[in-house]
């Protein structure tokens, strides 16, 4: 299954590490993908995980170097003629490069954002969904 990743769940695998959403990244039947942006996104917030996930800078830095190795992360030149489209799909502003990208790779999106269900041109699974059908 191929899925494009959002930053609330790779923040949410940071947060818990030992969660499932950190199991699932690892799960050999999900093949992930996500916007270039997303790493200057976590090192935006790395100090906000870091109070959260009780990491130090360290550990924080092998956990996302792990994770970011089961992602393959795109830029934003090669999804950009699909923004247009996306525009019009996506119910979040700041979740329309994740919807390009999806158009691009035809695939879904991986959010724990219920508003991104409100439309029905790209498939969208929370994280429950996911535990459920793997």
């Amino acid at each position: 299954m191929e899925l494009v990743i959002d930053a609330n769940i790779l923040m949410s695998a940071l947060i818990s590490t030992e969660g499932k959403t950190y199991d699932l990244i690892f799960n050999d039947r999900i093949k992930l993908f996500s916007i270039s942006k997303l790493l200057e996104e976590l090192e935006k917030y790395k100090s906000e995980i870091l109070i959260k996930s009780e990491l130090s800078k360290y550990d924080f830095d092998i956990f996302l170097s792990l994770i970011s190795s089961k992602i393959e992360f795109i830029d934003y030149q090669e999804f950009e003629k699909f923004i247009q489209e996306a525009e019009k799909i996506s119910p979040d502003l700041n979740d329309i490069e994740y919807f390009a990208l999806a158009l691009k790779l035809n695939c879904a999106v991986w959010t724990n954002d219920k508003r991104l269900k409100q439309q029905n041109k790209i498939k969208v699974y929370s994280t429950e969904d996911l535990l459920k059908i793997l």
